[in-house]
């Protein structure tokens, strides 16, 4: 979306309503591919797998006891994550997204939706072409339905008809998007399990930046970041989600996309004006460590036993 509709990303193309989309498209077709090609060639000699790694946050109703805001909801999480799951998982695009997109295509008086569609043969080519499902997670919203004006050039982002909250009261230690809300990677966990049938599940990215130095490089905030978000994963181990594997986002501080390397999600602080660039341990660092080599949160007596 950003690639090819807004142009924030590389390769900046503003393709309104349409480049996502078919960006999109392609990726799905062409994961299914490489998955056949590994299958038929490589398989029975490695014994690897393929999966594909999709980043999504949850999309919890405003009020629980409306439909709309249920249904909202619905539609948030099926236009991130079902865009690309559904059809690996399911054999096609959810059909919340081929109705809103469909709709809102006539609407503008186009004659075929703005969304691709899947031949009989591509839909039996893909469905199934996942031997474990990545997952990227930093953060919720609360959804609410909205009915979005009507735009003669209409886009990903009004296609949804929703709107999204956060609570005042959640942490927001980092950029102004990524809020701490443990609780709704469970939900997540949970929704994946009943809606892709328990697929294998790595957690390919979670943890959470800073937009300013800490002092003493003390991320106290990162901790309890990542504290609440894999105690929630240990919750999700407990209802039967099937998940593998966690890694902390990221090992060191990066190039952050169009935010250079004034975001930084690292464990280690990088001094970038160092030609050398050097790498310095935050507080984050020692306490994920005992979390590694106890292979959950440690009992401190065990620790210093």
């Amino acid at each position: 979306e950003k690639g090819y509709e807004t142009g924030e990303h590389a390769p900046g193309l503003k393709l309104g309503g349409c480049g996502a989309y078919r960006a999109a498209h392609h990726i799905i077709k062409t994961h299914a591919k490489v998955w056949h090609s590994y299958n038929n060639t490589w398989r029975r000699e490695q014994r690897g797998m393929v999966g594909i790694s999709l980043t999504s946050g949850w999309g919890e109703p405003v009020d629980p006891h409306s439909q709309t805001d249920r249904d909202a909801a619905e539609r948030y999480i099926q236009f991130h994550l079902g865009w690309f799951a559904n059809p690996i998982y399911r054999g096609d695009y959810p059909e919340v997204m081929k109705n809103y997109v469909g709709k809102k295509s006539a609407q503008q008086g186009l004659g075929t939706s703005r969304l691709p569609t899947f031949s009989v043969q591509e839909k039996t080519y893909i469905k199934g072409t996942s031997d474990f499902l990545g997952i990227g997670h930093f953060t919720t919203r609360y959804v609410l339905q909205k009915n979005l004006p009507f735009l003669q050039v209409s886009s990903y982002h009004t296609d949804h008809d929703l709107a999204e909250l956060v609570d005042p009261s959640w942490p927001a230690p980092g950029p102004k998007w990524l809020y701490s809300v443990p609780w709704g990677f469970r939900r997540l966990l949970n929704f994946i399990k009943t809606q892709y049938g328990n697929p294998l599940i790595y957690v390919t990215e979670n943890g959470v930046s800073e937009t300013v130095q800490c002092p003493q490089l003390c991320d106290e905030w990162r901790i309890q970041y990542l504290k609440g978000y894999i105690n929630e994963i240990l919750k999700a181990l407990n209802d039967g989600v099937n998940v593998k594997g966690y890694t902390a986002w990221s090992l060191l501080d990066k190039f952050e996309w169009n935010k250079g390397f004034s975001e930084r999600f690292g464990l280690y602080h990088i001094d970038f004006k160092n030609k050398n660039k050097p790498r310095y341990p935050k507080a984050s660092v020692d306490y994920y460590k005992k979390i590694i080599s106890a292979n959950g949160f440690p009992n401190p007596r065990e620790v210093m036993s």
